[in-house]
């Protein structure tokens, strides 16, 4: 309950980092007009703290959730659900994406895409099981529902991790920008 606690009031903290570097960044922008890969650093790191910021917000809703079925006393529950996978999974895509930086090392950032698409799949497998938890324990409909939202918030940092690696291998490699906007256009071919 403490720890949880503790990622529901830092948020604050957060959002005031990402504001500082956006004012930093700008400072950056306007008065040394940077070119070519300087620019490219400059637009990813706005990019990047954004994300960050939001990964903060959902971190924050997650605490906040975990508090109210820990006052239920319903944790059992709980493991219906691949939370705590999917809580690995987000946190390893997250230390990727930073050694990547710190190490200008695009193929780390790559491999971020491929664990989000677990996150991805057990965020489905997480709507059948509420389904069914559902229908056979309607008692606990609350706890249930705090659980998916959990799943639901995970599976967005995963997006939100994912789109860190893109910003990062913007950054590092000329031909990124193809990259970026690949997967939208195909999204919105098949829709």
């Amino acid at each position: 309950m403490d720890l949880a606690k503790e990622v529901a009031t830092s948020d604050k903290r957060v959002n005031a980092m990402d504001l500082k570097v956006d004012r930093e960044c700008e400072y950056i922008l306007a008065l040394y007009m940077p070119v070519a890969t300087d620019l490219r650093f400059v637009l990813a790191a706005i990019k990047i703290c954004s994300n960050l910021e939001q990964i903060g917000d959902h971190a924050q809703q997650i605490a906040k959730s975990t508090m109210k079925i820990i006052k239920k006393a319903d944790i059992p529950l709980s493991r219906n659900f691949k939370i705590l996978k999917m809580f690995d999974t987000a946190m390893s895509m997250l230390v990727d994406a930073y050694e990547a930086m710190e190490n200008n090392d695009s193929s780390l950032a790559r491999k971020i895409f491929k664990k989000d698409d677990f996150i991805n799949d057990a965020n489905k497998q997480a709507a059948n099981v509420a389904a069914k938890l559902l229908t056979e324990k309607s008692h606990n409909s609350k706890i249930i529902l705090e659980l998916f939202s959990i799943c639901r918030k995970l599976e967005r940092i995963g997006d939100l991790n994912k789109n860190l690696a893109e910003e990062i291998i913007f950054h590092l490699e000329l031909e990124a920008k193809v990259l970026r906007h690949k997967n939208r256009k195909n999204k919105i071919r098949k829709s």
